[in-house]
């Protein structure tokens, strides 16, 4: 899977979580997943598992707490990608 197939199915998996207010066109590389997206950190924890599920990979504690901006979850999710 490319990177850039990566960052569309890590945007369609945001997307569900997105309050009404914040579109998913809104969603970039640089977007913070609390202060731009307004997503809530229960919420966050729903992303962590549903790219756990898409990606088939294991994401530990550190990992969540890396994961600020839709470009660093992409960067985590590459790194268990690249280890499998």
């Amino acid at each position: 899977m490319s990177q850039e197939a990566r960052y569309q199915k890590l945007k369609e998996i945001v997307s569900i979580y997105l309050p009404e207010d914040v579109s998913v066109n809104d969603i970039t590389l640089k977007s913070h997943f609390l202060d731009e997206l307004n997503i809530n950190s229960a919420n966050l924890v729903d992303i962590v598992l549903d790219v756990e599920d898409e990606f088939d990979i294991l994401l530990e504690n550190d990992d969540m707490d890396g994961m600020k901006t839709v470009e660093d979850a992409l960067k985590i999710i590459d790194a268990k990608l690249t280890k499998s």
